[in-house]
């Protein structure tokens, strides 16, 4: 008989004793879940968890949930949970950004710009590379990218 048919018929013992270590019954359930498929590997691999051909070696079993319920415990130590009310406070205190005056402010600090700035930052801006840019108009690559990020500079500073 297969390792796992062996194990899933006591599937309600493996679950009682994962909820042993005070965790709720979802949670015992994915944790046994895992350990199926840790001891599905571990088999696949060579390892013998019988004592004969029809019982498993329950101290393999045990280990397994054991060692599945720590890994679980530190990965919750490493999250921080936040709850809704705590994002909705947040957002209620926090002053909102108006992107349409920011978004005016650029786009007029744009057009005061010398001509050749203003086209060399929409032309890369817009998504052609240096290096194309610079083989296409024969104008030295250097020249390209410290204008683009003379004009980039500028504009972040207009927004502060």
């Amino acid at each position: 008989m297969e390792v796992l048919a062996i194990l899933f018929k006591k599937h309600k013992d493996w679950c009682n004793i994962v909820q042993s270590f005070n965790v709720n019954k979802d949670t015992a359930e994915d944790i046994v879940q895992e350990m199926y498929i840790k001891i599905d590997r571990m088999v696949k691999n060579g390892t013998d968890i019988m004592y004969n051909d029809s019982q498993v070696n329950y101290w393999y079993v045990y280990r397994t949930l054991y060692t599945l319920f720590l890994d679980l415990k530190r990965k919750e130590s490493k999250v921080d949970l936040i709850g809704l009310d705590d994002i909705k406070k947040d957002l209620i205190q926090d002053d909102f950004i108006d992107y349409d005056n920011i978004h005016n402010k650029l786009t007029s600090e744009l057009e005061s710009l010398y001509w050749y700035d203003k086209k060399i930052f929409e032309l890369i801006d817009s998504g052609e590379t240096f290096q194309g840019l610079s083989e296409k108009t024969k104008i030295s690559y250097y020249s390209i990218y410290n204008t683009y990020r003379k004009v980039k500079k500028h504009l972040k500073e207009t927004i502060k």
